[in-house]
């Protein structure tokens, strides 16, 4: 069965939109892959699923970023590069006295809290971390680590006891979204450990 349109027939269904350019499927499959790394980590994930989110082949994805490991740490750099345009966005557009914050770090600091309502994201620091007994992977985290330590260091202006401190209660964050404390991340303390069961 056809359909009619003007002079110009078609099967439903035939219509395609544009074709995507290789930096945009790079896009989707690195999308796709945060997806199935969060959930299955470097080991469980698997490239066909990742492939069959995009709509590619499989080799196509090897085409494009050689192993599975490579498109893992492609990933990790991805999710610290969002971490990162995050604290920066915040930090451009923290007002002096608005909202309680009183300082770039801290605007950064509410940034993340809301960032860890993507759980997939969090999720995928996890992975991360728990393959970090791979020296690659190992060396991308610390690589990407560093990056992320600079760059808020560059644009908050704190002190190197207050980026700790901000590097610190980040961790307790993570751990807090990760176990499901009740409430929200900015009432999270490490006391509420004590109350969960």
């Amino acid at each position: 069965m056809t359909t009619t349109s003007g002079s110009a027939t078609r099967s439903p269904g035939s219509a395609r939109g544009p074709r995507m350019t290789a930096d945009e499927r790079r896009d989707a499959i690195v999308a796709a892959a945060t997806e199935e790394f969060a959930t299955g980590g470097l080991v469980g994930a698997s490239t066909e699923a990742i492939a069959r989110r995009v709509g590619v082949s499989q080799p196509y994805v090897f085409q494009l970023f050689g192993t599975k490991k490579d498109l893992f740490l492609a990933v990790v750099r991805s999710c610290f590069s969002r971490v990162i345009l995050t604290f920066e966005d915040a930090a451009a557009r923290w007002t002096p006295g608005t909202d309680g914050c009183d300082s770039p770090l801290m605007a950064m600091g509410l940034a993340y809290k809301k960032l860890l309502a993507n759980r997939t994201l969090l999720l995928l620091q996890l992975q991360a971390y728990a393959a970090g007994s791979d020296p690659d992977v190992r060396s991308v985290v610390r690589e990407e680590w560093g990056r992320l330590y600079r760059r808020v260091s560059e644009v908050s202006g704190a002190s190197k006891q207050e980026i700790h401190q901000f590097f610190a209660e980040g961790m307790l964050l993570n751990l807090g979204a990760a176990v499901g404390l009740p409430g929200e991340a900015k009432d999270w303390t490490l006391e509420m450990f004590e109350e969960v069961h």
